[in-house]
């Protein structure tokens, strides 16, 4: 269900597609992440990585009544703390969706995928 803004001029209107890519777009510029990863790992058990190419895939949009949710699946970068890139990820995901698309993400789920070393 896309986002809906209403104006004297016209109407605007954002789907989740948008939302997710401009979500990936402010994950990918966190330090601390090499890459987002398939939604797909959890059931076939191998991390992929996916390029900043298609950066829609390793986030899913969610809607509950009103409530703004979306999950990102990431794979951090190896000898860093865990928590801090995901909470880095969280602010700015959130910072970037408010500003931008002006509308409120009520959570930012994190899933690590996996650990690489950043090249």
């Amino acid at each position: 269900m896309p986002v809906e803004f209403k104006n004297a001029d016209g109407n605007i209107i954002v789907t989740d597609e948008v939302i997710s890519i401009i979500a990936g777009s402010a994950a990918l510029d966190c330090y601390g992440l090499v890459g987002m990863s398939s939604r797909k790992q959890l059931k076939d058990g191998i991390a992929e990585l996916l390029g900043r190419e298609n950066l829609s895939r390793g986030v899913e949009v969610r809607r509950e009544n009103e409530n703004l949710h979306i999950d990102l699946y990431i794979i951090a970068s190896y000898g860093t703390k865990i928590s801090e890139i995901a909470h880095n990820i969280q602010i700015k995901v959130k910072y970037v969706l408010e500003e931008i698309v002006d509308i409120q993400v009520d959570t930012i789920n994190i899933f690590v995928q996996g650990v690489r070393v950043a090249q």
